[in-house]
């Protein structure tokens, strides 16, 4: 009985391996869960994307457009070209806007954050009832701006307020406060003052438990006294904490509105008539819309550079230092 002959392969095609053929469904399939969660992805970030872009960002452009513009935000609109910035730096009355709100700011701040250390310092002692002391330091920050200016308005009425029965009998004479023109824009940094420290209090006493107790122990066990260990352990500790309020408290400064608003409207003779209360008064009392977002987009650029400053110092600062330790 003959053998089977042997079966050898084609040395042709020995070598190759099989084509692996790939189902085109199997690909979608394999591709379809990354897929589901970039459509999920951006089903949830699309409809924030929108809102930011139409409250945001396309306002900016607009306002910004505006400001070369002549528009009594009833009639078409006229390009003026830069006529509305060229009438702001010969404005009387812009010029002391300006003025008020660097006065404003040069108070306010250096007030509130001072204010706000100290206080931050006196609770941050192991004293009873500190929590409700935290609180009442607290409350007037969380109160709404404009309840503030109604609140006051009422206690520093010249004719029937509070402040001036409480200094009558003293023996001290009326006072005009809101209504006095030497007093009004000194009498809204003392309620500014009174509702933003809270938030520097709050502040300054998360970073006053995140000093080192040792290196305040071994200040201490050097000798060295509290006006000694403030100055030169709490203080350089808590710097960036300093450095980030008052920015934050110049910020928030040039840009009050609610209280001006509440209060005075500006008077008595625009003695508290600050850039953002005479932005609202040129754009819509006036209807000078193009004029107001100038303005605005003057205080814009001074924003800028408030924010630039402390970057500034910071790399002066890496500077300095790369050049000593070279």
């Amino acid at each position: 009985m003959s053998r089977p002959s042997p079966v050898t392969p084609d040395p042709r095609t020995a070598s190759r391996p099989s084509p692996v053929t790939l189902d085109p469904r199997a690909v979608r399939r394999r591709r379809s869960p990354k897929a589901r969660e970039s459509a999920a992805a951006w089903a949830f970030v699309t409809p924030a994307t929108l809102v930011i872009l139409g409250l945001s960002i396309m306002p900016v452009v607009w306002s910004f457009l505006l400001s070369f513009q002549s528009n009594d935000l009833l009639s078409p609109s006229r390009w003026v070209g830069l006529a509305n910035y060229r009438a702001l730096s010969q404005d009387p009355e812009f010029a002391q806007a300006v003025r008020n709100t660097v006065l404003y700011t040069v108070l306010y701040v250096p007030l509130s954050v001072v204010l706000g250390l100290a206080l931050a310092l006196a609770l941050n002692r192991r004293i009873r009832f500190t929590g409700v002391y935290r609180t009442l330091m607290f409350v007037p920050f969380v109160v709404s701006a404009t309840s503030q200016g109604v609140l006051f308005s009422f206690i520093l009425d010249p004719e029937f307020g509070a402040a001036n029965s409480l200094l009558a009998r003293i023996g001290v004479s009326s006072q005009g406060f809101l209504s006095d023109p030497g007093q009004a824009l000194l009498v809204l940094v003392a309620i500014s003052v009174w509702s933003g420290t809270g938030f520097c209090v709050v502040i300054y006493l998360a970073a006053l438990q995140d000093v080192p107790r040792e290196l305040i122990e071994a200040a201490a066990l050097d000798g060295a006294s509290g006006r000694h260990i403030l100055r030169h352990v709490t203080l350089p500790a808590i710097g960036p904490v300093s450095a980030f309020l008052i920015l934050w408290q110049t910020i928030n400064a040039l840009q009050v509105f609610d209280q001006v608003y509440v209060t005075t409207k500006g008077g008595p003779l625009g003695s508290t008539t600050l850039i953002v209360y005479f932005v609202w008064e040129q754009a819509f009392k006036n209807f000078t819309a193009g004029y107001g977002a100038a303005a605005a987009y003057v205080l814009v650029l001074a924003l800028l550079l408030v924010g630039a400053v402390p970057a500034a110092v910071r790399r002066l600062r890496a500077r300095r230092t790369r050049g000593a330790a070279a």
